[in-house]
């Protein structure tokens, strides 16, 4: 009996291992632990101040992008960036991207469609290394003097 209640126990620690095992790799495959690096505003605003060499592409929709942008950034009108003809107007920008320097996206708030453009570009070749979030995106701008509105 006792050699019974052994083996269904260590049958039940194996199964419940497998399982758990089997949801990590699940979590892994999902995207749900990606990091995404990012610039602060001040940070941005000192290297266009200081002349370096980054890129700025804005997927803002067209009225937001009329209402106000980051100088110098180029305007992709694709947020959110969810469906093909929206990844396909950042695709349109790629030639654009190429060399070494930083790469930033500025979205309205900074989160879900940037990491949804860095997830695209990194797809089309772009090296992840390169790429960065606008930190607050376009509505925590706070430096009026570079906005082209």
């Amino acid at each position: 009996m006792k050699k019974k209640i052994s083996a269904l126990l260590l049958m039940m620690i194996l199964a419940v291992s497998v399982v758990g095992c089997g949801s990590n790799e699940v979590k892994e495959n999902t995207g749900e632990e990606k990091t995404y690096q990012y610039y602060t505003a001040e940070q941005v605003k000192e290297a266009i101040e200081n002349g370096e060499d980054i890129t700025l592409v804005d997927i803002q929709v067209e009225e937001e992008w009329n209402a106000h942008h980051i100088k110098g950034a180029i305007s992709t009108k694709a947020y959110p960036v969810k469906t093909d003809e929206e990844r396909a107007k950042v695709d349109t920008v790629i030639p654009k991207l190429e060399g070494d320097n930083p790469i930033i996206v500025v979205c309205p708030g900074g989160k879900g469609g940037a990491q949804r453009t860095i997830d695209h570009l990194i797809e089309k070749g772009i090296k992840p290394e390169r790429l960065f979030i606008l930190e607050n995106g376009q509505g925590g701008w706070p430096y009026d003097e570079l906005l082209e509105k």
